[in-house]
């Protein structure tokens, strides 16, 4: 189950990364080189391989990818290929800019977002490719066919009482007279 829950983080660790050094360079920041993605991405997937380990509430994860914008911001920020100019950070560390604040707490929301219904998410494509599979296999297998062994010379049911046992419908509502 950690290998299952490894993958998750990676992939959520490398679109995380991208999406935000995307959303960051967009907001006027510097473009970064591979290797600060890289290492961008180590403590971003065990942050989430950390979280995923069992069912965590919107505030938490909000939280959490809060923290994450904020070491990726500071993080490529410092790995500009080239030295970024007029990106000076005030008290605290934030972006001077309204903008780079305002995307970076976007892309938390939706990193958030996306951890606390993955989940569900997941489960649902599990249970669909699931049934798919199955559904494929029961149309490939042999159908077997039913097999059904004469009435014994004491269970035969007269004619008369089969067509009856048809006739009979119960179901509507009741008469008129029992419903008063």
């Amino acid at each position: 189950m950690h290998a299952f829950r490894f993958v998750r983080a990676a992939v959520f660790a490398v679109v995380c990364v991208t999406v935000s050094l995307a959303m960051h360079v967009l907001a006027g920041g510097s473009p970064v080189g591979p290797g600060v993605l890289v290492w961008a991405m180590l403590p971003t997937a065990a942050g989430a391989f950390a979280l995923a380990r069992r069912r965590r509430g919107f505030g938490m994860l909000l939280g959490a990818g809060f923290a994450a914008q904020y070491g990726m911001h500071l993080w490529f920020t410092s790995g500009a290929v080239p030295p970024s100019t007029g990106h000076e950070h005030g008290a605290g560390g934030l972006s001077t800019g309204l903008f780079m604040l305002l995307v970076h707490a976007v892309t938390a929301w939706l990193s958030a977002h996306w951890l606390e219904r993955g989940e569900c998410g997941l489960a649902t494509l599990l249970f669909l490719l699931f049934a798919t599979v199955l559904t494929l296999l029961r149309w490939r297998a042999p159908v077997a066919r039913r097999v059904t062994l004469p009435p014994a010379p004491g269970d035969r049911v007269p004619p008369v009482t089969r067509l009856l046992a048809a006739a009979v419908s119960r179901r509507g509502p009741p008469a008129l007279s029992y419903a008063v």
